[in-house]
């Protein structure tokens, strides 16, 4: 962490978190693929319970997160007894928050999914799928949790083997549960718990084995409200993150159903592939956090400032290539999901405008990362309700104002917001310390 050149020591570490993001991606687009084989109004359903998903991401991300930061430090410093500590909290925090959010998700599970912006027509489909999600929510959050604590570590190919294992799975068990067991759009949800289960299962076995350098342990867990407001504080950030990823796709899906069943559906088959495309961004900034917090501990700024600027590069690279093919082949892309000529026409369009804001995603990505690794809560906070913090009241604003046209540019117009908020608030930082040295982030 502290010898070990930057360009191959991140490199080493982001790939196998890339391709954890990138599975979990791939099989939550899966979901999509083969709902959308049914009918369009169960593929708007995949859209309309991807907010209550991000949710239970945010949970899990929070916790998990906001424990790595602070426990990758502790180890930078050597204090091995407060880092066990933090961990085996966590894991109570993530286990109590996760069987509160099923309870109240599935209590109040009919007028959530209206709610969401569900039409008449995809109730029923959103309904199936939702109860099997939010019955998992204590699972998938224990399974996020663990799986960031092993990252935040360095142990990153432990973490992808855990989550990953469970994301191929499923790919395998949605056509089976949907259409050779019959069980419709609930299938697809089913196989999702199941493969959840099995993540959370080789996940715990890592502890449990001792291949963590992290221990968790009843023993461990602390009763000091200090240590579990100091994981929500630090862990903030992702949760703003992704709930108001959350927020933001509720609004987009309550203005989008005043177009119909295909609006609906078009929204959601391209927020799932530019996941895709985000999720390997996030695996690469995730593989640069445990450096950046390590050496940040250890009082080498000057490792923190090659790693960040090396991932700007590499990202923003891979960012404008992917942008470019995405442009010209958007109409392919929808087809593959739905063969349904409004949702084709809707779909391309929304598709090609956000390739234009593409590659500036690595500094709005990047930005809040390094300031949740570097403990600058604040900041990072402010930077997390940036991007979709500005879409929510803009997907209205744009809406009322230009219709369709309106609601299909939003997310283009809200990241070139987001990219200049986070591009100034990143600069200040590096000229504050690195003064005259900052100028090369430019």
């Amino acid at each position: 962490m502290l010898e070990t050149p930057i360009p191959p020591l991140v490199t080493s570490l982001a790939i196998p978190t890339i391709i954890c993001m990138l599975v979990t991606s791939v099989y939550n687009m899966a979901d999509t693929y083969f709902v959308s084989q049914i009918n369009t109004s169960a593929s708007g359903a995949v859209g309309i319970v991807f907010s209550i998903m991000t949710i239970i991401q945010a949970v899990g991300y929070m916790v998990g997160m906001g424990t790595g930061s602070i426990a990758s430090r502790l180890l930078g410093q050597g204090n091995q007894e407060l880092a066990d500590t933090y961990a085996s909290s966590a894991v109570l925090a993530a286990l109590v928050l996760g069987l509160s959010l099923a309870t109240v998700g599935l209590v109040n599970i009919k007028s959530i999914i209206w709610m969401l912006g569900s039409t008449d027509t995809i109730y029923p489909y959103a309904l199936a799928y939702a109860q099997y999600i939010l019955l998992g929510a204590p699972i998938m959050i224990l399974a996020f949790t663990l799986n960031n604590l092993l990252r935040w570590q360095g142990k990153a190919r432990l973490a992808v083997f855990g989550l990953g294992t469970g994301g191929i799975l499923n790919i395998f068990l949605d056509p089976l549960f949907i259409f050779g067991l019959d069980l419709g759009i609930a299938g697809a949800a089913i196989a999702t718990l199941l493969s959840q289960c099995i993540s959370l299962a080789i996940l715990s076995s890592f502890f449990l084995l001792k291949k963590s350098a992290l221990r968790v342990s009843p023993r461990c867990i602390s009763r000091s409200p200090r240590v579990y407001l100091a994981i929500l504080k630090q862990g903030m950030p992702s949760f703003l993150r992704q709930s108001t990823l959350s927020l933001s796709t509720m609004a987009l899906n309550f203005n989008a159903r005043i177009y119909g069943d295909a609006a609906v559906a078009a929204m959601a088959i391209v927020t799932k592939v530019f996941n895709v495309v985000q999720s390997v961004i996030i695996g690469f900034g995730q593989g640069f956090q445990p450096v950046l917090g390590f050496n940040f501990g250890a009082g080498r700024l000057d490792r923190v400032k090659s790693a960040i600027l090396y991932s700007l590069k590499v990202c923003t690279i891979l960012l404008t290539v992917t942008a470019i093919l995405g442009f010209f082949f958007a109409p392919q892309i929808v087809t593959a999901f739905r063969d349904d000529p409004d949702v084709i026409s809707i779909g391309t369009r929304v598709f090609r405008y956000q390739c234009y804001a593409l590659p500036l995603l690595a500094v709005l990505t990047f930005a809040n990362m390094l300031f949740q690794s570097l403990g600058k809560s604040f900041r990072a906070t402010v930077l997390a309700l940036c991007r979709q913090g500005v879409f929510v009241p803009l997907v209205f604003l744009l809406t009322s104002q230009f219709g369709l046209t309106g609601l299909e540019l939003t997310q283009m117009v809200a990241d070139l917001i987001a990219f200049l908020i986070s591009a100034i608030i990143m600069l200040h930082y590096f000229i504050k310390e690195f003064g005259r040295d900052a100028a090369s982030i430019a």
